[in-house]
Parts: structure tokens; sequence; C-alpha cells
């Protein structure tokens, strides 16, 4: 069964909870600013699905992040989505 996505932040850790993909990415995309707001660590732990828009738009928030002038970081990758960083040959710093 699909789960929505959902995000929270603490502090400046931005933690993604659910399905990142393209049925349910659009709310993150609409709060992006806000949600990256102040944020220089995204966690990915929660998220049980990646597809390729979720992968575009994590790349997004990374410079967002850069972009107010912070150092980003991702911490739990899956192989998932180390997967998809591999099959795109993303450069190692898209997704830190």
């Amino acid at each position: 069964m699909a789960e929505q996505l959902s995000w929270t932040r603490d502090g400046e850790r931005l933690s993604l909870h659910g399905e990142l993909d393209q049925d349910f990415l659009v709310s993150l995309w609409d709060a992006r600013m806000d949600a990256t707001q102040g944020v220089s660590v995204i966690d990915l732990k929660g998220l049980s699905r990646v597809d390729t828009a979720g992968l575009a738009l994590l790349v997004h928030l990374v410079e967002l992040i850069r972009a107010q002038g912070r150092t980003a970081s991702v911490e739990g990758v899956s192989e998932k989505v180390a997967t998809l960083k591999g099959l795109y040959n993303l450069p190692e710093d898209m997704i830190p």
C-alpha cells in the first residue's frame, strides 16, 4: 500500500517519510522553500520508496539549501537511491 509523503523539521534536519515519488511529491514541491529554510541535513531514513521524480526533487532540495548559503548533506541514502544516482551518472556532490 502506498504511503503518503510527509516531512518533519527538527533544527537543521529535514526528515522525509513515506514515498518520494511522482504520485506524492507535489506537496513537498509546493512547500520546498519553507521546508528547506534553515536546513542543512536531509534525512531519507523514513522513505520506503523513491523514483526518478523523487531523485530530481532531492537534487533540487540540495541546491536550494546551497543557494541559502549552507552546506547540504543527505543521510540515510538507500541502496535504491544509490542505484538511481548511478544509473543517471550523477556527480557525488549532487546528493552528498
